[in-house]
Order: structure tokens, then sequence, then C-alpha cells
């Protein structure tokens, strides 16, 4: 019997692979996802969405039904076992920075729900109860065996991408080392109904001599979400039940709790694949990088690989790109983990530490400095910047090229509002495109005309020079909002170049259209 054939075969359903294959549909490349679990989770560590995040989700059309879903941040209310140390706000502290510029969160669970509706709108199963038991890259395709129960299929795909988690059977295959470490604490995780002074649009974070416990409220459910770390008298535990830390946990939450619906334990570990690429084979989410929950980046980070590797899978699937596209993932992606790593865990240690040292700051001191800090502008844009994923940027990539203002090649694109709307707007056609800020001149127009590439032309403002744009200057936006190339003159021969390297042609090249205020003209 032959193969069943694919495109693109991914291993993993969970936020990672859900958001690998949304992007690929959206962008007509058939998939199969597969996952061994009988269905979704029904618990979650995971409950921060950065604002890079939501902007991803708005270019594929699901931003809303996300938000509909989760908790919109208001403030960060710190305590102390002596009571309410400090209030941050969290509502507009990255105004100007992203159309998201609010703290949210919504539990792992329930946005996996989200990603599978709308997969499924498009066609897209998930394949549960199914594992990946072998696969042989062929130089012109990747051939999996897969198992279901007693049954097993042969898939031929062009490429295949594991995102299963961080006991991954892709990586394993691959014989890819996955140096790293294990925390020495150990985290609970619990759903629960209580009463208490948690504040019901915003996180309660509890910072004592010996770590940290947080609060949250879960919307759909009305319940309360429960993190923190089990304390050290029970760290060693064959099984660790939610009675035994009872007293311990609503001390710390300041919740007491009347019901638990569900309650688990976890360790945490950090660590980076050596590679996230063999071949035709890759690596995206925990199957590559794992970490502290410091700053709620994780799911942030696995859903960030997916979109960074989705677009261009997809362009060199369909013909639109040279295979070379995709050697731009790897260093991309795992420059990125190993520089999160480190933050995460230097972070961690400070928030877990014993030493009574630094118990003393993080209970008296920290609190008192954090209120300060995000009180000014300065300050709660920069921590925007820290926890929100909009600083990412890629300017060491072998795709990204030239410098115009303050922005580089690699740079995520700034946000900026216009007169009639902003100029994320374009971006929802995942295509590339050409941005000025000022006025596109005939000439560059007319020597672009035949790459049918769109010219997205935004009046020059205030808002624009405040973001490091250059007046005038003209930027290769990438289909996932990245600059590739940036040049401070309306150089039509340095974009030529940069398109012909890699063989790269737009989604819809038959017209190519330009911008003025909001209006769009046919080139062709």
């Amino acid at each position: 019997m032959s193969p069943s054939q694919t495109k693109i075969l991914i291993a993993g359903a969970g936020p990672t692979g859900l958001t690998l294959a949304l992007w690929l549909t959206r962008l007509g490349v058939p998939v199969r996802i597969f996952d061994k679990a009988a269905g979704p989770g029904e618990t979650s560590r995971a409950l921060a969405v950065q604002a890079r995040t939501l902007e991803f989700h708005r270019q594929i059309g699901i931003v809303e039904d996300v938000l509909a879903a989760g908790v919109r941040l208001e403030q960060l209310t710190l305590r102390t076992p002596a009571g309410i140390a400090a209030k941050l706000p969290l509502s507009d502290f990255g105004r100007g920075i992203s159309p998201y510029s609010f703290a949210f969160a919504l539990p792992q669970d329930i946005h996996e729900r989200i990603l599978i509706t709308h997969l499924e709108r498009t066609g897209v199963r998930v394949e549960r109860n199914t594992e990946l038991v072998a696969f042989e890259d062929r130089t012109s395709s990747v051939v999996a065996t897969l198992r279901n129960g007693g049954a097993t299929e042969t898939v031929c795909a062009a490429y295949l991408v594991g995102c299963d988690g961080a006991r991954s059977a892709v990586r394993h295959g691959l014989n890819i080392g996955f140096p790293g470490g294990t925390y020495e604490q150990a985290f609970y995780v619990a759903d629960v109904t209580g009463s208490g002074a948690v504040t019901r649009n915003g996180m309660d974070t509890t910072v004592s001599a010996y770590g940290f416990a947080i609060a949250m409220p879960v919307r759909q459910s009305g319940s309360l979400r429960l993190i923190g770390i089990v304390p050290k008298a029970h760290e060693a535990d064959e099984t660790i039940t939610f009675e035994a830390i009872r007293a311990d946990v609503e001390r710390d939450t300041g919740i007491k709790v009347n019901e638990v619906n569900w309650f688990s334990t976890y360790r945490v570990h950090h660590r980076v694949a050596e590679r996230f690429r063999v071949g035709r084979v890759f690596l995206c989410g925990d199957a590559g990088h794992i970490h502290s929950p410091a700053g709620g980046q994780g799911m942030n980070t696995g859903m960030g690989d997916a979109v960074n590797l989705g677009w261009k899978l997809a362009a060199v699937v369909q013909g639109r790109a040279d295979q070379r596209l995709l050697d731009s993932y790897e260093p991309e992606r795992i420059a990125f983990a190993r520089k999160l790593i480190e933050s995460t865990d230097t972070a961690f240690r400070f928030i877990t530490s014993r030493s009574r040292l630094v118990g003393l700051f993080r209970r008296y001191l920290m609190p008192k400095i954090l209120k300060v800090l995000l009180h000014t502008s300065f300050g709660s844009r920069a921590f925007f910047g820290l926890i929100s994923q909009a600083a990412i940027q890629y300017r060491s990539g072998p795709i990204s090229s030239g410098t115009a203002g303050k922005i580089s090649g690699g740079d995520r694109l700034p946000y900026v509002l216009t007169a009639g709307g902003n100029n994320f707007e374009p971006l929802r056609s995942l295509d590339w495109q050409v941005h000025v800020y000022g006025e596109a001149n005939a000439e560059f127009r007319a020597m672009l005309a035949p790459t049918g590439i769109p010219i997205h032309s935004f009046a020059w403002s205030d808002m624009a020079k405040a973001a490091g744009l250059h007046r005038d200057g003209a930027y290769l936006v990438r289909p996932d909002g990245h600059v590739a190339l940036a040049s401070p003159v309306q150089e039509a021969a340095a974009f030529q170049r940069y398109l012909a390297a890699l063989s790269l042609r737009p989604r819809l090249a038959e017209r190519a259209p330009y911008r003025v205020a909001g209006t769009m003209h046919s080139l062709a």
C-alpha cells in the first residue's frame, strides 16, 4: 500500500502545533496534525498571553475570540504576609507599542480549545491517540510511521515538525542533545472556588521570604487559578496532595478554598536543544526549549516558533521561495531561546531563592522599586517591552539587512496609528509588503510593480518618528511582521536584489496595489 501524502506533518497538538497548523492552513498548505493524547488538556500551567502572541492571532483572525475568553488584567497586586505592598497598573502600560497594550491572561487549556475550533473550521481535525513510531528523512521527503491503537500508517510529507513537548519523540529520533537541568523546587497549580481579597480583574502575587504564589480569576468558570511553590517540607513527598499543603496555599494566596476542581504538581526544567533543524525535520516549542515560568514566556515562545516557521514552510512548499529561506529558522529562534533561558533562569533563581537576604529584598524592597518604575512612562514601557515579546529582533539573522532610522532588518515592525487606522492592518494578508512612511515616489513604485509586492504608504507623523522610523525610508516587511530589509532611501534595486537572492514571490503577485492614506490603487 502506498503511503498517505501531505505537505506538512505536525507531531503534537498543544498551542505550538495548533498555531503552526492554523498558519499553514490560512496560507493554503495541506497539513496533518496528530497527538498521542486522547483529547486536549484539561489542566494548564500557562496563563499569560503576551502582546506579540495577540498580534499574531490578529493576523489570522482569531484574536477577538481569544480576548473574549480571557481576562484583561487591570493591575498586578503585590502582596506580602503583612498585606498589600503595591498595586501596579497593567491596563495600558504598553501604550504606543502594540494594539494590545495591556496584560492578558487565559488558561492554556481554554486557549487550546479556541485554536482547535478555528482549525476545525478549516476542515483539519487533530488525529488523537496517535503516536509517532519512526520516521526517515529521504532527502526529497520525510516518511513517517504513525500508530493509532493496533493500526499503523505510513505518511509521506515534505516536512515533519516536532511540536511534541519536552519528551519529544521527534527530537529523540534525531538524536539531538537537550542540555540543561532541573530546578530543585516543585510547583503546584490548582483550579479552585473560594473566597478572599483577590483582584477580580487582575493578578495577585504574594511574595514571601521563601518564594511566591499567584491567584488569578478564570472568566468562563468563575473559579480561581492558583500557582505557587510547594513548601520545602513536602518537596520530597512521593505524592503531593492539596490537603497536605492547603494551609500553606491559603496563607500565601489569601484565598479560603471551598472546593478543589483539580490540582497537580510539576517540576520545572531549563534546557535548549542543540539543534532546531536536521534536514526536513524541525523542532518547535517545548520540543526545542523549556524554561522557568518566570515572566510567562514559555507558551508564547513556542507559538512564536510556529509563526516563524509556518510562513517560511508555506513559501517553500508553494514554490514562492528558495529552500534556503528555511535555513533562517534555526538561527533566529535558537538565539532567542538561549537568551530567554538566561534571563528567565536569573529571574527564577531570584524569586525562589531561600537566602534570608534575598528574601528580605524580595519582600520589602522589590515591591517599592516596581511601584516607582511602573508609575513612570519610561518604566512601564520598558517593563512591557521586557515581557510582551514585542522587542524580539533577528538583526543577526541571515535574512535581515539594512537600517533606516532606528529600525534595522530583523526588528519587529513598530506599531503606528494612522488617520485610517494603523500600520498593522495590512499584515492580515500574511504576505510580503513594502511600507513607506512619508511619500513613495513614482519611480520606486514603478520599478517594484513587476515583483507583485504591494506598497503601503503612510503619512509621516510624530508617532512614526517616535517609533524610530525614517521619513521616506522603505521597509520590506515579512509575513510575520518583522522587517526583512530597511533602507533610508527608496532604492528599488536593493529590494529587487533581496527578493532575487531567495527567489521570493508574494502570494498575491498578480496585482501590485499602492496605498495612500488608506486608499488602494492598482499598479497593474
